[in-house]
């Protein structure tokens, strides 16, 4: 092993408001909260999801340009689930099945949305 995982860092032009969003999609806590720079967790001493800010940051067109990568969060009920984050502020993208969904973030960051 060469180390361990400490965390994700999600570019963004607002960290207090995308950490928002995540905290009540994912039930996690803020750990750390900083000007330009947010992480929430379970608990401070594990790993996080960090949000830094990026005054530059523009959203991927999706699907014409695909995510490095993304969060699938699953969930008991996706048309349930499809209307909360929706009410947080996110908004459906193309694509999806009947075991999947996927959205944008409210600073336009795809998530999906599973259920298997």
């Amino acid at each position: 092993m060469i180390g361990r995982w400490h965390g994700l860092v999600i570019d963004c032009p607002d960290p207090q408001g995308l950490a928002e969003f995540y905290e009540k999609l994912l039930g996690m806590i803020r750990v750390q909260d900083e000007p330009g720079w947010v992480v929430i967790g379970d608990a401070p001493d594990r790993p996080g999801v960090a949000f830094a800010k990026v005054d530059t940051w523009q959203p991927p067109r999706w699907p014409s340009e695909s995510a490095q990568m993304h969060f699938d969060v699953r969930v008991d009920d996706l048309a349930a689930a499809g209307e909360k984050v929706l009410a947080l502020g996110a908004r459906r993208l193309e694509g999806g099945t009947e075991v999947f969904n996927v959205y944008a973030d409210p600073v336009g960051h795809p998530f999906c949305l599973v259920c298997w």
